[in-house]
C-alpha cells in the first residue's frame, strides 16, 4: 500500500490500475469509481490501519474491455505494471506506471473509431484573440499546426474535432467563454509555454537542426502549442514516437473557409448524432480507415486553388469510365487494411505478430495498385504510383518470418515458421518427442506393473508425476518416489521423468525467448520503413477518396461540375444530396434550376408556404458548391460554379443559454460574423433572419441587412429565404434583388407542395395548415383561422388596402394601427354564458329535448330531432 501511495501521489488527477500478480487493483476513490463506472463488486480491505480502504479489481487480461470504458467515461487512467519477474524479485516486486491513457492519447483498438482521427489538441493563448493550435494523431503520426484568431482556432476545431484539448491553467474561464466545445479538456502549467522550450522538444523530435524543412519556422505560435502536445505525451508515459516524422502546416488560404455555424448548419458531420442524415453519410463510400478518415478532412477543408480542383476531377471522370480499372482498385484497397495505424503501433511496442503480418499483406496491395497505376494513362495516377513504395523486401521477410496464421501476442507463442532458425527447430523438435516420449512412458510403465488406470500429470508445484488410484497402491515399484497423497489416489516422481521434464520445459523456456528476440529484430528492421509506409497510407488513402466520388457519382447520377473564375452561379436541375437519398419509397426529389450572378441577379428573396422547401433550396445551392470544391461530382444536370473562398449560412434556430445569449441574440451574432467577413467570392445563405424578436424589428432588420448585403463592396452571391412578405417590395428598390418563391397549388382545405422555384414573391406562408399536419387540436386550428380572417378582412387605417397585407416596413403609425386591429379581435366562447342557458333560443332546445324519450328514438328521427335544433341555433 506504501508503494501504491506513493505512485498515486504523482498521478493524483488519473484513475490507477495497479497490477498486483493476475489481478489490476484499484483503491480508494479509484476503487469507487471504477466500481461505478465499470459495474464491477467494490469491496473493503483492512491493511492494518484504523480505516479499512475501497478495493475494487478485475483480471489483468481484461484490461482492454475495462480501460476503454473508463475513458470513454472521460477519465485519465494511469497503468501501473510489474516492472521485474516476480519469481526473480527480492522483497515487494518492483511496479511503475507504464502507460497513462487519456482520451487524446488513446491507441487501443476499442477507444479508436476506424472511420475517424482521435486528434490530441494544444491551444496557445498568445492573448485575448490571437491563438497558436496544434493537433497531433498519435494512432497514425499526423501532426498539423497553424495560428490565427479566434474564429479561426474555434474554426478548426470544429473541424479536426478533437478527442482532447490542453490549454494554459491559468485561461479556464476564457476558455469556457470562447469555445463551447464538450471535448475533454487538460491544462498544463504556463512554463510549459515557452518558446525556447516548445522548440526544442520539436527539433529533438524530428532530429533537424532546424525546422524550415516543413515549412513551419514562421509560425511561433503554432509552433509553441506543437510543442506543448509533444511535452504532454512525455508526460504521460508515451516515449516511443518515432512515427511522427513531419509537421504540416494548415494555411487559411488554401481552403474554402466555412466557421462552425456552416459546418453544422449544412448538416456535413453528425457529432454525437450518430444517426444524423449527413452528407459524410452519403458520401462515405470508400473501403479502407484511411480513406474515409480523409474523406471527412477533404470535407470541412475543400480545395480553393481550382487546379488542384481540376485534377480531382479530370480523375474522378478517368476513374468513372475506366470500368476495369475502378474495381480492381477498389479490391486492392479494401483488402489493404489500416496500414497507416499499423505502422504507428510498431515504435510504440504494441504490434502482434498478427499485426505485422496484416502489415506486409497490405504492402503487397500497394505493390499491386502501383503496377495499376503506373500502367494507366492517366498523368496524375502514374503520379501517386511514382509516390508508393511497396516495400517488397520488407514484407517479404515478414511473410517468410511468421506463420500464416500467427496469435494476436506473442506471448502465445509457435508464431515464426520452420527454417527461419535451426536452434528454435531443434528444440521445438525437443519439446515434441519430449511429449511423445511421456506418452511412451505412460503405455510402458502400465504394462510393466500392470497398473491400467495409470496417468502421466504436470502441475506447476513438483512438475511431471505418475497418478496411481487406490486400488493399485500395492502394484507401485519401489524405486518410484511418493510426492503427493489425494483422496483417491497418490502421485510419483521417478529419476527418468525428471530428466525428461527438465529437457522439455528447458526447451519451451528457450523456444519462448527465441520467438521474442527474432520478432523483437523483425520490429526493429520495420522501424527503418516507416516513412514510406506512411506515404502509402496517405497514397492509399487518396485513391480511395477520389474512388469513392467516382462510385457516389455512377450510383447517384452526379454530373461533373464547371469551375470558372467569373461571378455567375448556373445550376440547373439541382438536387439536394442528402433530402434525395432519404426519401420515402417511391417518391422522387424535385430538381430545381438556380442563377445566379452580379449583373442581374446577386440576392434572391426566397418565399413560399412552411414546409415548401425554402431551407432544402438553400442548402443545396452551398452542398453543391461544397461537393465541387472537394473534387466531386454533383446532384445536378449541369453546373457552372464560380471558385468561391467562403461559405457562409444562418439557418435554424439556437441558443446558448448557458452562456447568457437568447436565440435572438446567437442568431445576430452569427450574422455579424458574416458581415464583417465577406469577400467578393462569397456565397451567403440567410433562412429567416429576424425572426426571434418581434414582426417590425425582424422585417426591420431583415430588410437592412438585405440592402446591406446588395450595396457593400463585395456584393456576395445571396440567397435570403424569409416569410417576411414584405421584402419582395426590395425588387422594385434595387436593380440586382430578385424575387422567387417555391410554389404551391391549394385544394379545398388542402394545399400541394410543388416544390418548384418559380419568379415572383409569395404572399402567403400557410402555418395554419402546417399546425393542422402537425396534429394541433381541431378547435384551436379554427380559432387561429377566425383570427386570421379578422386581421386580413379590414384594411388598416391610414395605410392603402392594395398593401395593408404586403407593405415596406411600417410606420409607426400603421404599426399603432394594426395593434388596434389586434385588440379588435372577439374573445372567443369557449363555454356558454349563464345568459346563454336562459335565452329564448335554449329554452326552446331545453323543452325539446326534454320531450324526447331516448329509449324508443330510431336514428333517423334522432338525425331529424338534431337537423330542427341545428335550425333554431342558426335563425338565433
Amino acid at each position: 500500500m506504501q508503494q501504491h501511495n506513493a505512485i498515486k501521489q504523482k498521478y493524483p488527477d488519473a484513475v490507477l490500475l495497479f497490477r498486483v500478480g493476475d489481478f489490476y487493483e484499484t483503491f480508494g476513490s479509484d476503487a469507487i469509481i471504477a466500481s461505478q463506472v465499470l459495474g464491477i463488486t467494490l469491496t473493503k480491505r483492512n491493511n492494518g490501519a484504523a480505516s479499512a480502504s475501497e478495493l475494487a479489481g478485475f483480471p489483468h487480461h481484461a484490461l482492454d474491455t475495462y480501460l476503454h470504458k473508463l475513458v470513454k467515461a472521460g477519465y485519465r487512467v494511469a497503468i501501473c505494471d510489474q516492472l521485474e519477474d516476480p519469481k526473480q524479485a527480492k522483497g515487494i516486486v518492483k511496479r511503475g506506471v507504464t502507460e497513462m491513457v487519456t482520451p487524446g492519447t488513446a491507441t487501443n483498438e476499442k477507444l479508436l473509431d476506424h472511420h475517424a482521427n482521435n486528434f490530441l489538441a494544444c491551444l496557445h493563448f498568445v492573448d485575448d484573440n490571437q491563438f497558436g493550435i496544434a493537433f497531433l494523431d498519435i494512432s497514425t503520426g499526423e501532426f498539423f499546426l497553424a495560428e490565427g484568431d479566434r474564429e479561426y482556432a474555434d474554426k478548426l476545431l470544429q473541424s479536426f474535432q478533437p478527442a482532447e484539448i490542453l490549454f494554459q491553467r491559468h485561461r479556464q474561464k476564457l476558455f469556457k467563454e470562447y469555445f463551447g466545445t464538450k471535448a475533454y479538456t487538460y491544462t498544463l502549467d504556463e512554463w510549459v509555454f515557452q518558446e525556447h522550450y516548445t522548440r526544442e522538444l520539436l527539433l529533438k523530435q524530428f532530429q533537424t537542426h532546424s525546422l524550415k524543412g516543413f515549412g513551419v519556422e514562421d509560425l511561433n505560435n503554432g509552433l509553441t502549442a506543437a510543442g506543448g502536445l509533444l511535452h504532454y505525451l512525455k508526460d504521460t508515459e508515451h516515449p516511443n514516437l518515432q512515427h511522427i516524422r513531419s509537421i504540416q502546416r494548415i494555411d487559411r488560404s488554401d481552403f474554402l473557409w466555412m466557421d462552425r455555424f456552416t459546418i453544422r448548419n449544412l448538416e456535413l458531420l453528425g457529432g454525437a448524432n450518430a444517426d444524423a442524415h449527413t452528407l459524410l453519410k452519403v458520401l462515405d463510400h470508400t473501403v479502407s480507415p484511411m480513406g474515409a478518415r480523409l474523406l471527412k478532412r477533404w470535407m470541412v477543408f475543400p480545395l480553393k486553388d481550382r487546379r488542384r480542383i481540376e485534377e480531382r476531377l479530370d480523375l474522378v471522370e478517368y476513374l468513372i469510365a475506366a470500368a476495369d480499372l475502378r474495381p480492381a482498385l477498389i479490391q486492392h484497397i479494401r483488402a489493404c487494411g489500416d496500414i497507416e495505424r499499423l505502422a504507428s503501433k510498431v515504435p510504440m511496442k504494441k504490434s502482434g505478430p498478427r499485426e505485422v503480418l496484416q502489415l506486409a499483406r497490405g504492402l503487397v496491395q500497394v505493390a499491386a495498385m502501383q503496377q495499376l497505376c503506373l500502367e494507366s494513362d492517366n498523368a496524375w495516377l502514374r503520379r501517386l504510383g511514382d509516390t508508393l513504395d511497396p516495400c517488397s523486401g520488407l514484407a517479404a521477410k515478414i511473410q517468410e518470418t511468421l506463420s500464416e496464421n500467427p496469435p494476436p501476442t506473442i506471448q502465445k507463442g509457435d508464431f515464426i515458421r520452420k527454417g527461419v532458425s535451426a536452434e528454435l527447430d531443434e528444440l521445438r523438435e525437443i519439446a515434441s518427442t519430449g511429449k511423445e516420449y511421456l506418452v511412451k512412458l505412460q503405455q510402458e510403465e502400465a504394462q510393466r506393473t500392470g497398473i491400467s488406470s495409470l496417468k502421466v500429470g504436470f502441475n506447476n508445484v513438483f512438475g511431471y508425476y505418475l497418478e496411481v488410484t487406490n486400488s493399485h497402491k500395492q502394484k507401485v515399484p519401489a524405486e518410484w518416489m511418493r510426492k503427493q497423497t489425494l483422496a483417491n489416489a497418490e502421485r510419483y516422481i521417478t529419476p527418468e521423468l525428471k530428466e525428461y521434464e527438465e529437457k522439455i520445459t528447458g526447451a519451451e523456456e528457450k523456444i519462448i525467448r527465441l520467438e521474442a528476440g527474432i520478432f523483437e529484430k523483425l520490429l526493429e528492421a520495420l522501424l527503418e520503413y516507416l516513412s514510406p509506409i506512411q506515404t502509402n497510407g496517405n497514397i492509399v488513402g487518396i485513391l480511395d477518396c477520389v474512388l469513392c466520388f467516382a462510385q457516389v457519382s455512377l450510383s447517384f447520377t452526379y454530373r461533373k461540375p464547371q469551375l470558372h473564375d467569373g461571378d455567375n452561379m448556373k445550376i440547373i436541375a439541382g438536387r439536394h444530396p442528402v433530402i434525395e437519398r432519404y426519401l420515402p419509397q417511391g417518391e422522387q426529389y424535385i430538381s430545381n434550376d438556380l442563377v445566379l450572378d452580379k449583373t442581374q441577379q446577386q440576392l434572391i428573396i426566397l418565399t413560399g408556404p412552411n414546409m415548401s422547401g425554402k431551407s432544402a433550396l438553400l442548402r443545396q445551392a452551398a452542398l453543391i458548391t461544397l461537393m465541387a470544391h472537394m473534387g466531386c461530382f454533383v446532384p445536378a444536370d449541369e453546373a457552372l460554379l464560380p471558385v468561391t473562398d467562403r461559405i457562409f449560412t444562418r439557418v435554424g434556430a439556437s441558443d446558448n443559454l448557458s452562456g447568457g445569449e437568447s436565440t435572438f441574440m446567437v442568431e445576430m451574432n452569427e450574422t455579424a460574423s458574416i458581415l464583417n467577413n465577406l469577400t467578393p467570392r462569397s456565397l451567403v445563405l440567410l433562412d429567416e433572419i429576424g425572426r426571434g424578436t418581434s414582426t417590425y424589428d425582424g422585417i426591420s432588420i431583415a430588410w437592412s441587412i438585405a440592402e446591406y448585403l446588395h450595396q457593400c463592396e463585395q456584393q456576395p452571391l445571396t440567397l435570403f429565404a424569409t416569410h417576411y412578405h414584405e421584402l419582395n417590395e426590395l425588387e422594385e428598390k434595387w436593380s440586382r434583388i430578385r424575387n422567387y418563391h417555391i410554389t404551391n397549388r391549394e385544394s379545398g382545405n388542402k394545399i400541394i407542395f410543388l416544390r418548384k422555384l418559380a419568379p415572383g414573391g409569395s404572399t402567403h406562408s400557410f402555418g395554419i395548415h402546417v399546425a393542422r399536419m402537425a396534429g394541433m387540436p381541431a378547435a384551436l386550428i379554427d380559432r387561429a383561422n377566425e383570427v386570421l380572417a379578422h386581421l386580413e378582412a379590414k384594411p388598416i387605417e391610414g395605410v392603402p388596402a392594395e398593401t395593408a397585407n404586403v407593405a415596406p416596413v411600417p410606420s409607426a403609425a400603421g404599426a399603432r394601427a394594426v395593434k388596434e386591429k389586434i385588440k379588435a379581435v372577439d374573445s372567443p366562447q369557449f363555454q356558454l354564458s349563464i345568459f346563454d342557458i336562459h335565452s329564448q333560443t335554449f329554452d326552446s332546445i331545453r323543452k325539446q329535448l326534454e320531450a324526447v324519450d331516448i329509449n324508443r328514438l330510431t336514428p333517423v328521427e334522432a338525425l331529424l330531432k338534431l337537423q330542427e335544433v341545428k335550425k333554431l341555433l342558426g335563425s338565433s
